[in-house]
């Protein structure tokens, strides 16, 4: 009789489990966009509440019927395009050759790096357009947040590099040069009904033991040593522990990529989905919104990255969903 075999305990498509080394994630793969727009734009996650809507999914065996919804809600207050930074050719694609940074930048971005006193930007706007014509291969934005202008405590703004959609490479630095020094809002990149990625770096949760961490079975109470470890730590040969043996270690505060969280709602009025009281340990919403189906990684007042799908479903709603119903209702218990 064969001998009975189970699945490994825990994916090893996470290893190694170790601390993000910042709460911004990192980007490092875009959807190939159609239109020439930014693909991503961020914001801070503020909490969750529940919707009522009207279910809109073909093959649902509620469609038409009224349903509760988990939401997220994520405060996007508008970006300020800071600086447009320009790639090699498609050999030496990771290399940024040249860089033009906006006039007039903004005092909080002097908290996040040291700024020039004297720049100028029509010399440096001349050398990238003398770079485009042969060595360039990519042309991207960077922009950094307006935490100010939301509901947290703090000042210092985080810069990301945000990738441009379209395929003519002259269209996009057209579109930088326009976007360089302004504003922009959430809704000149999304829309509701379409599909994004949520990308953040989780809750951390400290030093976790195999159980908690990888899900192994807890060992019978007759056991001689502890219960909640591994029976054995490898074979005699190699003599070293292997990289799928499963260990205590850190849990939790990875960077994690959920994919296809649909945008329910985007709003400029905070009071529509702001519980009464604020979120915990958050507040009013008083800038721009998204709501997104479902959770998103991370804690509250984190930093969430939203990034056009890159395997985006198909047979499913793209257009805004009816929903008839927020719920408001205080989350500060009692």
């Amino acid at each position: 009789m064969p001998e009975k075999s189970h699945p490994r305990r825990g994916s090893l498509a996470y290893t190694p489990k170790k601390r993000a080394k910042s709460q911004k994630p990192r980007i490092r793969a875009w959807p190939e966009g159609t239109s020439v727009q930014l693909l991503g734009f961020p914001g801070y996650k503020a909490g969750m509440t529940q919707i009522f809507m009207i279910d809109d999914h073909d093959e649902s065996i509620t469609r038409g019927q009224e349903i509760s919804v988990p939401v997220t809600i994520i405060e996007t207050p508008p970006v300020i395009a800071c600086a447009i930074r320009i790639y090699g050719s498609p050999k030496d694609r990771n290399r940024a050759i040249t860089e033009v940074w906006a006039e007039n930048l903004s005092k909080d971005l002097t908290r996040e790096l040291r700024t020039p006193k004297e720049y100028d930007q029509k010399e440096a706007l001349k050398k990238a357009e003398e770079l485009l014509e042969d060595q360039a291969g990519d042309v991207r934005l960077l922009v950094h947040t307006q935490p100010r202008k939301s509901s947290l405590s703090k000042k210092k703004p985080e810069i990301l590099e945000l990738q441009i959609g379209g395929d003519p490479i002259m269209d996009k630095w057209e579109y930088a040069k326009e976007a360089l020094g302004n504003e922009i809002k959430v809704s000149d990149v999304f829309e509701e009904g379409k599909y994004v990625d949520a990308i953040a770096v989780t809750k951390g949760k400290g030093t976790e033991g195999p159980v908690q961490r990888w899900g192994v079975k807890v060992q019978p109470r007759k056991v001689q040593q502890a219960r909640r470890h591994v029976g054995t730590l490898g074979p005699w040969r190699p003599r070293r522990i292997m990289r799928s043996v499963p260990n205590s270690g850190q849990m939790g505060y990875h960077q994690r990529t959920d994919c296809n969280k649909r945008i329910l709602k985007m709003g400029e009025d905070g009071s529509e989905v702001t519980p009464n009281g604020g979120f915990l340990r958050y507040g009013p919403i008083r800038e721009e919104f998204v709501m997104l189906a479902g959770s998103t990684p991370g804690t509250t007042k984190r930093l969430v990255c939203l990034r056009q799908a890159m395997r985006p479903k198909k047979g499913v709603p793209t257009s805004p969903p009816t929903i008839t119903h927020v719920d408001t209702s205080s989350q500060q218990g009692g």
